[in-house]
């Protein structure tokens, strides 16, 4: 058995890596241009069998280069041409290269060297896929967003908790980094003036959360495949509505549009004890960020059994419903 296990193992990273003609038509790919890539500085740590472990430390930001930037050579050689100032620093480093290969997600590590050209990167023999980081979905709190809720075609969206924010407790401003306090203060005021004519944000406590996530710029990844489609973040959940955050640019929502709602509760983190609750909700308001990249849609339910809106409002405040 363990040697069947190591044998499967081993068929699995050979899928995970491109040699051969696999690596030609890629190079072939990046010497015809227009391809982006990214550059991560790796860290370099000895292992006790004396091999060379490469890591990536979470201080260190990708940086990214526009085709206009590199020239690839059918020798294998990159060269960066007038390349930001920030990677001229790179010279002698090893660094992690990833680009989309037909919206397949790869890269290899290479060392930054210099010739008479400037600086550039060998790609060597193999290349590898990337692999996403499992994520975990072990959430106290989840919800799956249907759009047709008048029919029986089953068309969802998942919604899990956007990691930034304590859901089921009062938003703080303080959640906000600091360097993005003044855009999400000009976004606020704008928001305000305009809920104050609508009358339709409630006490407003929601677009702090929104705020936060409009103004939020996440590292850049690079995943195994490019457009993925994500789960919308769960930005705000209380006992009169739910606000969701989206990167997906495809993503539209009209205003008063209704839609089907399930918001899923784990109880004492056992997966046996649960409750579902089923209700219908409408797009009461929809925030945009300034490049329109990042989108918040707050939605009201227009259905809500009263005893789900008990329980709701008692978790959401930590006061008994009366």
């Amino acid at each position: 058995m363990e040697k069947q296990n190591k044998n499967s193992n081993s068929k699995e990273n050979n899928q995970d890596k491109l040699s051969g003609i696999e690596r030609a038509l890629v190079l072939q790919y990046l010497m015809d241009g227009n391809v982006p890539v990214t550059l991560t500085p790796v860290e370099e740590v000895k292992s006790t069998s004396n091999e060379t472990i490469h890591s990536l430390s979470s201080q260190i930001f990708p940086i990214a280069l526009k085709p206009e930037h590199i020239h690839v050579q059918k020798n294998g050689k990159i060269h960066l041409e007038n390349p930001p100032q920030s990677v001229v620093g790179f010279a002698g480093k090893t660094v992690r290269v990833e680009f989309y290969f037909n919206r397949v997600g790869l890269y290899f590590s290479s060392i930054v060297d210099k010739d008479r050209k400037g600086l550039y990167i060998l790609v060597p023999e193999t290349l590898n896929r990337i692999k996403d980081v499992e994520e975990k979905t072990d959430y106290d709190f989840s919800a799956v967003l249907f759009f047709e809720c008048n029919s029986k075609k089953d068309i969802n969206k998942t919604c899990v908790p956007w990691e930034k924010e304590v859901l089921f407790s009062r938003p703080v401003w303080k959640s906000i980094p600091l360097e993005n306090q003044k855009k999400a203060k000009e976004l606020l005021e704008q928001f305000v003036a305009k809920a104050k004519v609508e009358k339709n944000a409630g006490n407003g406590i929601q677009l702090i959360p929104v705020c936060n996530y409009l103004t939020y710029e996440p590292e850049q990844k690079i995943q195994s495949i490019e457009n993925r489609v994500m789960p919308h973040d769960i930005l705000y959940v209380d006992h009169e509505r739910i606000v969701l955050g989206t990167t997906n640019e495809q993503d539209n929502y009209v205003l008063r549009n209704e839609y089907g709602l399930k918001l899923c509760f784990s109880i004492k983190n056992s997966p046996i004890l649960s409750r579902d609750i089923f209700v219908t909700c409408a797009v009461n308001n929809i925030y945009s960020s300034a490049d329109g990249k990042r989108k918040c849609i707050d939605f009201i339910y227009t259905t809500l059994q009263e005893e789900d809106l008990r329980y709701l409002y008692e978790k959401a405040t930590k006061r008994l419903f009366v």
